[in-house]
């Protein structure tokens, strides 16, 4: 199982006051780099993973690199933006699947992690995770059994999931064992949108449902706004504020069913800003974001929509900066202004833009030359590079690349490396749990 991951906060006390919680499966074996592992040296077979000391250029392309400063960097910015405005952070863990990277995320302050599956939630408690919010339902009956068995074991822990329909209700209260005390949060949705209760009434419904069950205690409401809009234009900007305030209404009416401090909870990472805004005025609240991609950020989708991204106008200390890219050997060059790189679909996101050419370099790791060019198409295992015809460009380059969109990014590797760019050094790796 993974390695110990630090915990969250006690819900009772300040964000900040962070308890221990033990990894449950028992005492870890360290993970060590494998000949499986994609695109590390032969070198470095048997190693720990959290003591490399490698220089980059060791590695082989595709490669998928995570940035040291960067990470650093986002983690304090985002620490900063949620403690001025009052708010938690309980990161959505699926981004990453990396627990090496929840401890980083909880170390600088979140109170939690998120997660989207029962899988992955028995994963996060089984870290060491001590509290774990499950943005979704759970209608497994196995996978439920296994969930309270283990809170069954280990009361400092807690899980709090969502329902957005009576029939979960009822399955919940069928498939849980006796004694059972689940978190629930009642999701508010929106017409055309993903889950979620579509009416405020039917909301309001629920939570009076969960505060009479004998294995459910309500704990608040939540709901995920970027479910309403995928850009920052002012008519999709002013549906998220409208969404977001009909949760903090729904929030604000559920809490006299609530026994101890109600939750709030919202805010993915394009659309957190205006989440804060409509959260402002509940007072006696645990509000709470979910924002996972910032660890990393983007040059893509999030560098395009995320409120903290440096195009907004931020000073250098308070914008994310991009925390992963790939690097691509070109492979062949058919014809004059198209280079084929040895990533495609396999090592690199493309469902939420393709992407962006940073650079090149004679070999990897080496010092960098402007690259004109424009990725337009990926296959399996190739990019197509259109470039332009001046561009000194060679067979064996190797190409910088950009990426778009974090979560399609980890899933495709099991051992993604963390290089110093001052150095170019990689001092470890991160193991993804996909």
């Amino acid at each position: 199982m993974p390695e110990h991951v630090p915990s969250a906060a006690d819900p009772a006390a300040a964000p900040a006051a962070a308890r221990t919680v033990e990894p449950t499966a028992g005492p870890a074996t360290e993970r060590t780099v494998q000949p499986r592992d994609k695109s590390f040296p032969a070198e470095l077979i048997g190693r720990p993973i959290t003591a490399l000391d490698a220089p980059l250029s060791t590695f082989s392309t595709p490669l998928l690199v995570l940035e040291e400063s960067a990470i650093a960097h986002n983690l304090q910015v985002m620490a900063r933006w949620t403690e001025q405005r009052g708010l938690e952070l309980m990161p959505h863990g699926k981004t990453t699947m990396a627990p090496a990277l929840w401890a980083r995320q909880l170390a600088a302050g979140c109170t939690g992690i998120t997660v989207a599956t029962g899988w992955q939630a028995d994963l996060a408690l089984r870290a060491g995770t001590a509290t774990v919010q499950l943005a979704n339902t759970c209608t497994d009956p196995a996978l439920l059994r296994r969930l309270a068995a283990h809170l069954a074991e280990h009361p400092e822990q807690e899980l709090v999931c969502w329902v957005d329909s009576l029939d979960t209700i009822d399955l919940l209260e069928r498939e849980l064992p006796a004694g059972s005390s689940l978190g629930v949060l009642v999701e508010l949705g929106a017409d055309g949108a993903r889950t979620g209760a579509r009416d405020d009434a039917g909301a309001r419904e629920l939570g009076e449902r969960i505060a009479a069950s004998a294995v459910l205690h309500l704990v608040g409401a939540a709901g995920y706004e970027g479910a309403i809009a995928h850009d920052r234009s002012p008519g999709s900007l002013a549906a998220v504020s409208a969404y977001c305030e009909r949760l903090a209404a729904l929030a604000e009416s559920l809490r006299p069913l609530i026994e101890g401090t109600p939750w709030v909870s919202a805010g993915g990472s394009a659309y957190f800003d205006l989440v804060a805004d409509a959260f402002a005025p509940l007072s006696g609240m645990r509000r709470i974001l979910r924002s996972g991609a910032y660890i990393v950020h983007d040059s893509g989708f999030y560098r395009g929509i995320s409120p903290l991204d440096a195009s907004r106008g931020l000073a250098d200390q308070d914008a994310l900066l991009p925390g992963m890219r790939a690097h691509a050997r070109v492979v062949s060059m058919p014809e004059p202004g198209l280079a084929l790189l040895d990533a495609g679909k396999r090592d690199v996101p493309f469902d939420e833009g393709l992407p962006v050419p940073l650079g090149v370099a004679l070999a990897l790791g080496g010092p960098e030359r402007p690259l004109d060019g424009e990725v337009t198409a990926l296959n399996d295992q190739h990019t197509f590079l259109r470039h332009a015809r001046s561009t000194e460009l060679a067979i064996g380059d190797v190409v910088t690349l950009g990426l778009s969109h974090p979560c399609t990014a980890f899933d495709k590797w099991r051992l993604i490396p963390i290089v110093d760019s001052a150095t170019g050094t990689v001092h470890e790796a991160v193991e993804t749990f996909f």
